[in-house]
């Protein structure tokens, strides 16, 4: 079950890919600043996880204005990720938790999708700035996006 509302986030430091190279992005750098929405998703290049990358993408300019930084969050490599975002115009910040351990200290990975295994289960978080969960929400169907009003409410 996923981590609930009033949880404090555990902090990670997950790779980010960009033309100009690798970055750490470390999720306590926002603590004090800003809140941060963590959007885990299954797999890039998906059609349910394009929609919703896509999505966020067209509202980003939402989030800026109540101080939020957006996170997506997959098991896929940050190579992989960057031309995903490159080929569908994502401009969502993506995180390589390529080694699976985000998405487990959160407890929002699947024992097995589709004959993977270890791969993150769609689920939304608002971290506020002092790293506390303000919102959770997480599904074991693939295909449903999050309630983005729900996410948007808990921001504000």
């Amino acid at each position: 079950m996923a981590l609930e509302k009033g949880t404090q986030a555990p902090d990670f430091t997950l790779k980010s890919k960009s033309e100009e190279g690798l970055k750490d992005i470390k999720l306590s750098d926002n603590y004090g600043n800003k809140q941060t929405v963590l959007l885990f998703f299954p797999l890039a290049f998906t059609g349910v996880c394009t929609d919703e990358m896509c999505s966020v993408t067209e509202g980003l300019d939402a989030y800026a204005g109540v101080n939020s930084e957006v996170y997506g969050i997959s098991v896929d490599s940050p190579f992989a990720q960057e031309g995903w975002a490159k080929a569908n115009n994502i401009n969502v910040t993506l995180l390589s938790d390529f080694n699976k351990e985000t998405a487990a200290a959160y407890d929002v990975i699947y024992e097995e999708l589709l004959g993977f295994k270890g791969v993150a289960k769609r689920s939304a978080f608002v971290v506020d700035k002092e790293g506390v969960i303000q919102y959770s929400w997480s599904t074991d169907d693939p295909k449903v996006l999050p309630p983005f009003n729900e996410i948007k409410s808990a921001l504000s």
